[in-house]
This record gives C-alpha cells, structure tokens and sequence, in this order.
C-alpha cells in the first residue's frame, strides 16, 4: 500500500533501520497494574529475533496449556527486541520454572498472578528506540523537521504490516467479498485480518487526501473530533476558540472513516471529501464488502503526536529516535514523513 504523502515537505533523508534487531526497541506501556493473584499468571519478556506468536506458542508449551490458554495485548515485530506481557491461565497450579522458558533471545524479566486473561489491546501505548543508519541529509534539515513533528503530530496512518506483503491482504478482502455466500468458508482470524485491510485501506485514503489538501492536522467544516487517547469522538459542532485551543494543545484531532454500515458522522466538506476519496472503483468494493460484513462506522484520529520525542546524534551517520505511541498508532508513520528509510529486515523469514 501506498503511504500517504509526505505532510512537511520534501523528504530530508535517506537512511537505513533495523540493520540488526537492536536498531528497533519497542517496549509495552502497560495499562494496568496485575491483581496480584488469580488463575492467570503475567510475566513480562524481553524478546529478540522472535515473533510475538511464536512466544506465545512457548509459553503454552512450557506451561503445558493450550494456546488459547496464552493471551496478549499486541503483535510484535520479530526484526526487534521487545519487551511485552503474556497471561498463562493456570488455575490451582504454580508456574514452572522460569529457567525452563528461557532461552537465547527470551528473558523474562517480572512476573506475578492476574485474576483475567491478558485481553488484545490491554496496554497503555509502546514505546520506540529506533536506530537510523547511513543517514544522508543536512542535520538542521533533519532536526528541524523533528522539531515541527514533535510540535504538530503526523499522520495517523496504519503501517504496512496491516496489510500484508505488497499489499496482498487487501486483495484478498475483495476476492473475500467477491465469494461471500457462495459456499467458501474463511476462517474466522483470516476474515479478521482481512476486514482490518480493507478498512486501514479505506481510512489511509481519506488520510492521504486530507494530507494533500493541507487540512489533516486543522480539521475543516464538518469535522468529527477524536479525543486523544481514547477511541471517543464528537462533533460536528461549531467553529470556536475552545475548539481551537483544545487542538493546539493536542486534547483533539481531525478523524476519518473506518468504513461500515450507517451514513457517515461527518457533515458537509468534509464528508464531501471523504467520500471523494474513497469514489473510485476499488474503494466502492471495499466500502461494499465491509457493509455486507456486518461492521459499523466508526473513527480514527488522523493525527497523532508522539510523545516524549527525543532525538540525538550517536554519529554523523547515526540518528537515535526515542518516541511513544497509542495503542494502534505505528512507528511507520512517524518514519515515513523524514524521507526514505530502507528496512533492512524487509523481506527477511
């Protein structure tokens, strides 16, 4: 899929991530404090080189439960080293020895017990330490387009990964409507994956017309308002000083569309635009399939800042960003609007 265009400019580098795992840290920001006792038992790893499910397939082992018995909040890259919770339901025994799970590339580092299993998206963001290498561009170029991101936000766009090699998933989703009621069964996390293309596809194109219209950070008339850090929105209403304030301050954002059954919540041009957005062939597919499917309008924010943005210089080459995130916001979009970054994990099995 493409990425949505670039919202401050030309690109100001080019650059290479994750030449090896240390180059892209991510770490949970957990969402709540663990009960201390129950069925369930939490612990927290550090994890390198491994995918999240193949964690979780370990950790069932280990514990000699199935794996639906294993929860956890969030996917994780295995081109990373992450640190994430897992739950473990083990109700009436004691866990095994950690040192029995452990093994190169999978550290735990805490553990305790939890009345509940660990739900998807339970978690209070991520944060990022990405390591850019072979940086070409002027460093006041760079620092200054730093600068008016941390200031302004980016845009909200989902990353690749929620749609699959070169894209592949969201031709899927339309073969899926294309069959649906003709006797082809899709099971039921497939058909997940897919509808989640379709819609991410859907909502970058509103985002990337937004983008290029100059209007995704200052919203417009019409506009459903997100309120940051919760999946809460209002409006339309009324152009005021209080509105305008609450979004210099980053308490709100401009949102866009994840497509489903009902008329659209925004109003007037902005609903003109989105709707101009997503009016080609393609996009009535999907729009078309996601209905048929049952989901209903919702919205996302089509901004979002990251917080505690730091960066610093480790080389003339070599550029340290340090960055959290919400839940569902990813570290792609924060990338893409420096210039051209090769991943070099890309492709890798």
């Amino acid at each position: 899929m493409s990425p949505p265009a670039q919202a401050f400019g030309a690109p100001v580098l080019t650059a290479r991530i994750r030449t090896g795992v240390e180059d892209f840290q991510v770490e949970e920001l957990d969402g709540f404090e663990p009960s201390g006792d129950g069925e369930h038992v939490l612990l927290t790893v550090e994890k390198r080189g491994m995918n999240t499910a193949f964690v979780a397939r370990a950790i069932a082992r280990w514990a000699a439960v199935p794996e639906h018995a294993v929860g956890y909040a969030g996917m994780k890259d295995r081109h990373a080293v992450t640190r994430q919770r897992f739950s473990v339901q083990l109700p009436g025994r004691e866990a095994p020895e950690i040192a029995t799970l452990e093994q190169e590339g999978l550290r735990v580092l805490a553990q305790s017990r939890h009345r509940r299993k660990l739900p998807r998206g339970a978690l209070a963001g991520n944060r990022f330490v990405l390591t850019l290498r072979q940086v070409e561009g002027a460093h006041d170029a760079v620092e200054a387009r730093l600068a008016a991101m941390a200031a302004q936000g980016v845009p909200n766009a989902f990353g690749e990964q929620r749609f699959g090699h070169g894209g592949g998933n969201v031709h899927k989703a339309l073969a899926m409507f294309a069959q649906a009621g003709r006797g082809r069964r899709i099971g039921r996390e497939q058909r997940s994956l897919l509808l989640s293309a379709a819609r991410s596809a859907l909502f970058n194109r509103v985002l990337a017309a937004r983008v290029a219209a100059g209007n995704w950070a200052h919203g417009m008339e019409g506009e459903v308002w997100a309120l940051s850090g919760s999946r809460s929105v209002f409006g339309p209403e009324p152009w005021s000083e209080a509105l305008q304030a609450r979004l210099q301050a980053g308490d709100i954002h401009p949102s866009g569309p994840l497509w489903g059954r009902g008329g659209l919540r925004s109003e007037g041009a902005c609903a003109e635009l989105e709707l101009a957005a997503l009016a080609e062939p393609e996009s009535l597919a999907l729009r078309d399939g996601l209905e048929r499917a049952g989901l209903e309008q919702e919205r996302r924010a089509l901004r979002v800042r990251p917080g505690g943005f730091t960066w610093q210089w480790e080389a003339a080459d070599v550029l340290v960003l340090s960055f959290s995130l919400p839940p569902g916001s990813y570290a792609t979009a924060v990338l893409q609007q420096l210039g051209g970054i090769v991943d070099a994990a890309a492709g890798a099995a």
